[in-house]
């Protein structure tokens, strides 16, 4: 995973909020027509997607891609089912983890590096309701300390 991301293009805050990240991946995406200028423009979903391995390959579902307003036949299905690129050693480390129960993998953002589309992928555990209550706690606790600091310094 490099650090010169470029432009960020979806993110998926619930996935943070719903799983404990374990392990991310970066992966490319198999696009067709005008699907990439939709891309440039922001128009992309990931928040209901989710991933599955299939015969040795990822695939990513319900990712919506708006269609391009000026690309008439060229567009594609917004939710279709779209092809993740990702090297066959990285696809069976990945399957031999989700093999664990309550493993699943989510995708956590889209953006692009250079001019290539790129999907980060996290290997997720499913978090309980008790420790879902407990981040929100945890961040209400964050922001009063915050809160209080600033009118300690500035009041």
């Amino acid at each position: 995973m490099s650090k010169t991301e470029g432009k960020l293009i979806a993110n998926n805050k619930k996935a943070y909020h719903d799983y404990f990240i374990l392990d991310k991946y970066e992966a490319g995406i198999v696009l067709h027509g005008t699907e990439v200028k939709s891309l440039r423009m922001g128009q992309c979903s990931i928040k209901e997607a989710f991933i599955r391995i299939e015969n040795g390959e990822i695939f990513i579902y319900g990712m919506h891609i708006s269609p391009y307003e000026k690309g008439n036949i060229f567009n594609k299905d917004p939710l279709r089912v779209r092809k993740l690129l990702i090297h066959k050693k990285e696809i069976h480390k990945i399957f031999g983890k989700m093999k664990e129960k309550g493993n699943t993998l989510v995708p956590l953002r889209v953006y692009f590096n250079g001019s290539l589309v790129k999907v980060e992928i996290g290997l997720a555990k499913g978090k309980k309701l008790y420790d879902k209550r407990d981040d929100i706690a945890k961040k209400d606790q964050k922001r009063e300390a915050e809160r209080d600091f600033k009118i300690r310094n500035f009041g």
